[in-house]
């Protein structure tokens, strides 16, 4: 079926999850259009407006929240119904910032199937169209740093304890932990590198 408005977006660079979510969605009858990050969602945007936007937080190049900031300030974009999904961003901190730069809904993974097409066709049929209150630039900085330094903090524990159990663990237990090792590493280099940014960011404003 295709929405009045457009197709659905879903933004998530883990593909067994994209897959997932975009499987669940044509069966239906939603038309969907998929990207890994948010560079590539707002290059979906131009060529086809979606009726709305399902995104992952914790993503390479272009994260959820640089990609939401980014539709809410642009005029033709500003309105679009958008839910957030995470596993990693959960804290009440972290969605009151989700919420703050203009979500419709938050929701946690694993997804609910039911709640997560409850919840998609409610905003299809109740949207609004009003565009939301939108955070000055220096705002949604300075609270990305504080929801990524959480995360680094969060992270750094994290790997602490699973290399002290790697080390107590017998060698028929270690691959799983490794496995979760190595993907902690990898989320922390993410984490790390979109600190990088916003700290050059909000230096400039320091200067001004």
């Amino acid at each position: 079926m295709n929405t009045p408005y457009g197709p659905l977006l879903i933004v998530e660079d883990v593909p067994n999850i994209l897959e997932f979510l975009s499987v669940t969605l044509k069966f239906k009858g939603y038309e969907v259009q998929t990207a890994t990050n948010g560079e590539e969602a707002l290059a979906c945007i131009k060529k086809a407006r979606p009726a709305l936007v399902i995104t992952d937080i914790l993503m390479p190049k272009m994260d959820g929240f640089a990609f939401v900031q980014n539709l809410r300030t642009n005029p033709d974009t500003s309105d679009i119904p958008v839910i957030f999904l995470s596993a990693t961003y959960v804290t009440p901190e972290d969605k009151a910032f989700a919420m703050s730069l203009g979500a419709d809904r938050f929701i946690e993974k694993p997804v609910d199937t039911e709640e997560f097409l409850l919840t998609i066709a409610e905003l299809l049929t109740t949207s609004t169209g009003t565009v939301p209150p939108i955070l000055n630039e220096e705002s949604f900085y300075l609270g990305y740093r504080e929801r990524l330094e959480s995360k680094l903090r969060h992270k750094n524990i994290q790997i602490t304890r699973t290399e002290r159990l790697l080390s107590t663990l017998p060698e028929s237990q270690k691959p799983a932990f490794e496995t979760m090792l190595k993907d902690a590493i990898k989320d922390r280099e993410e984490i790390e590198a979109e600190l990088k940014q916003i700290y050059q960011i909000l230096d400039t404003y320091k200067s001004k």
